[in-house]
């Protein structure tokens, strides 16, 4: 059997990105660079194939993954639930993704807000895992992003997140279109994230 059929056989029936270390693992009768060769052979494979799935590396391994081009076509067939997310937990996520790591505290600081159920959904979601505890009084524990951030959001790594500039070169709506902002209530501004049907308080 030839290695590309192998690593291709392995990767398919596997639950989440596999790392080259551990597909090294899995065939010690192979050479590290014979495996890595294989795996850039594959995605230029597959990509030039034009088919509607690829080989893509993310969350720091190698994972088979449908065409995003094909999106609207997948998830007419597609049945499992997807995730969905509240404006307060994506601007968790996105606190901790760039500052990682970082405190409870500290988002809350960021945000203005409690943060206590947004974080204990994305707990859950496993997008956000416990690193340890801060060498401070109170020892509180810090927050970073996890191996399952990088895949549902298709990343290589931390260093794949777009940067600030990247972002605001995607605005591109003319003034003439924008819509200013009404400024909100006292009472509105002051809701606590607990209140949103997305998150659970913490328990006591």
């Amino acid at each position: 059997m030839s290695l590309p059929a192998i690593i291709e056989s392995i990767i398919f029936a596997a639950d989440s990105a596999l790392s080259l270390d551990r597909l090294c693992e899995m065939l010690p009768e192979y050479e590290r660079s014979a495996i890595k060769t294989t795996l850039t052979n594959l995605v230029e494979f597959h990509e030039g194939r034009g088919g509607g799935f690829c080989l893509a590396e993310v969350a720091g391994g190698w994972q088979f993954r449908t065409s995003p081009a094909l999106h609207e076509y997948v998830v007419r067939h597609v049945k499992t639930k997807t995730a969905k997310f509240s404006q307060s937990a994506l601007e968790t996520l996105a606190i901790i993704a760039y500052r990682q790591p970082i405190t409870r505290a500290e988002v809350e600081h960021l945000r203005g807000v409690d943060c206590g159920g947004v974080l204990k959904s994305l707990l859950e979601k496993k997008l956000v895992k416990i690193l340890g505890k801060k060498d401070i009084p109170g020892r509180p524990l810090i927050y970073g992003t996890s191996k399952e951030f990088l895949e549902v959001f298709g990343l290589k790594d931390l260093k794949s997140l777009p940067t600030l500039r990247e972002m605001q070169s995607l605005d591109e709506t003319p003034r003439f279109e924008r819509q200013e902002e009404l400024p909100l209530e006292p009472d509105t501004a002051d809701l606590d994230d607990s209140s949103l049907p997305f998150d659970e308080p913490l328990n006591p």
